[in-house]
């Protein structure tokens, strides 16, 4: 597996389940579709037995863990079987325990010092949140000179129409979205939906 989530694809869907046992057939959609990298986000009681049956029953599919606040967190879904994980901010503790963990992980910032203070320690790819309210394309435009080695996963607000405009900087490796993964496609039990949502997604940089 590549050492950076983001090199795995071009978008990596952000997945909330309710029902775990949604999980393997939701996975198997993106996956068809062209989206192996799968941000199961610790927002739900069914994640972590999502993120395990995806683990055990998806070989495809390169699973992470999203939302990871603590270090209990990490240990969590390191156990659960998670390939990667993502954080919305960071502290010490928490970078410490990603760290640790021995996974590719993408620790959020949504600031220039929190870039820098990354960078000091030897980070260099980050998820950039919440995107659109912190700033968009502009922002990370705007970081690209000062801050070359400073590559992102921008996740929050992007849709299909805004994940070219991001994908095109320099400096993002990937984008993180949930247009591929609708509520009501997915309360409906509609894989063939996702699957042509992710097929899209997919292609997005050809």
């Amino acid at each position: 597996m590549t050492s950076s989530v983001l090199d795995l694809a071009p978008v990596v869907p952000v997945v909330v389940l309710e029902d775990a046992a949604d999980a393997v057939p939701l996975a198997r959609a993106l996956v068809a579709g062209g989206l192996p990298a799968i941000e199961v986000t610790l927002r739900t009681a069914a994640a972590l037995d999502a993120i395990r049956a995806i683990a055990a029953e998806v070989p495809d599919a390169v699973v992470g863990a999203g939302t990871v606040i603590s270090a209990r967190n990490v240990a969590d879904t390191v156990a659960a079987g998670a390939r990667f994980l993502v954080s919305p901010g960071w502290t010490d503790a928490l970078l410490d325990a990603m760290k640790g963990s021995g996974l590719p992980f993408l620790p959020g910032v949504s600031t220039t010092s929190e870039v820098v203070a990354l960078l000091e320690r030897g980070v260099t790819g980050m998820k950039f949140f919440p995107a659109e309210a912190a700033g968009g394309t502009a922002y990370l435009k705007a970081l690209s000179a000062p801050l070359p080695q400073a590559r992102f996963c921008p996740t929050g607000g992007i849709s299909a129409a805004s994940a070219p405009s991001y994908l095109a900087l320099p400096n993002v490796g990937c984008v993180g979205g949930s247009w591929m993964v609708p509520g009501d496609a997915v309360a409906a039990r509609d894989w063939a939906r996702v699957e042509r949502l992710a097929a899209g997604a997919a292609a997005l940089r050809g």
